[in-house]
């Protein structure tokens, strides 16, 4: 079960009495000049908190805060944030791994010393992964090529625009969206890239793609800032009358698309339950919970069009913060 009342260490030792947990700030993962850093606060400061949670009667859970741009450095630099990440004394890891292969290793030592690893959204290769939590991508991607089926008359000549070919999710969209064009027996993938996770090299490389490749009538990107790039292109090409687009994730831009008709449908994953369950899940093992925790959980995956994105559930789905 879930803790029933958990506590925020923001500032210095606080009355915590009838909290099961509090959560303390275990260092802070950003970038600088390319590089991936863990800045660590004051070691006294963090074990005042921890002993006052302790004394409390709450478990003392540490964890790491950073956007997600902190995890677009080379996977040993982020090997060597979560690690020491370990030395400083994390007892559970909530990790969202950028690499299937490459993060392994350092899951596994983390694993070793006892820490209690839970995985978001990238599944890592480590059988110490205790629990995954996140989407099924090979049947999301099986969604976004009916999507594009559903809303592409005729023949479809696709253009796949992916991502990092070592990220396991971007590799399972990909399949699945061929496994279902194959069966559709009326599509056929003229292209496919692999650019960078970022919206304006996804854009370049997708115009390239457009360029070198006219009868492409359907574009399909798997993940949000290869969708923004693609979104972006289409536009500068003056072939978004021509060209269906399909993306995933929301984003202020391919929202906005989809009310212009830039963009035709999105694939919409459940960030919100993948960050709220590994987080319970992390204290269901910290406190010896674990026993009936699943190896998969497979978070809410929907397609938003413009016929649905007003609707109640669409909302929901597109504004999971509002």
């Amino acid at each position: 079960a879930a803790p029933s009342l958990v506590g925020i260490a923001a500032g210095g030792a606080g009355d915590w009495s009838g909290c099961e947990a509090v959560a303390i700030t275990g260092g802070r993962l950003s970038t600088a000049a390319g590089r991936v850093q863990l800045t660590l606060p004051d070691a006294e400061r963090r074990e005042m908190m921890q002993s006052a949670a302790r004394s409390s009667g709450a478990k003392a859970l540490l964890y790491v805060t950073g956007g997600s741009n902190a995890l677009q450095g080379k996977s040993a630099e982020i090997a060597a944030a979560l690690a020491q990440a370990v030395e400083d004394g994390a007892e559970a890891l909530v990790v969202s791994a950028i690499d299937f292969e490459a993060n392994a290793a350092a899951i596994n030592e983390a694993a070793r010393r006892g820490v209690r690893i839970v995985v978001i959204d990238s599944d890592v290769d480590s059988d110490a992964v205790e629990t995954y939590i996140g989407t099924d991508n090979l049947a999301a991607g099986r969604m976004a090529a009916q999507a594009a089926l559903d809303g592409t008359p005729g023949r479809l000549m696709v253009g796949f625009v992916n991502y990092d070919v070592n990220s396991a999710n971007g590799q399972l969209r990909e399949q699945g969206a061929r496994e279902a064009l194959a069966d559709s027996g009326r599509a056929q993938v003229a292209a496919c890239i692999n650019t960078v996770s970022e919206a304006g090299a996804a854009m370049q490389d997708t115009l390239a793609m457009l360029n070198a490749h006219p009868e492409i009538n359907v574009l399909i990107a798997f993940n949000e800032p290869t969708s923004v790039g693609a979104a972006r292109a289409l536009d500068a090409s003056g072939r978004a009358d021509a060209v269906a687009l399909v993306g995933f994730d929301s984003n202020v831009e391919t929202v906005d698309g989809l009310q212009t008709g830039l963009v035709d449908a999105l694939i919409v994953q459940n960030t919100y339950a993948m960050g709220y369950l590994g987080v319970e899940s992390a204290y269901r093992l910290l406190t010896e919970q674990g026993g009936s925790m699943l190896r998969t959980v497979d978070t809410a995956t929907r397609i938003i069009t413009r016929e649905n994105m007003f609707t109640i559930d669409g909302q929901k789905a597109l504004f999971a913060f509002e």
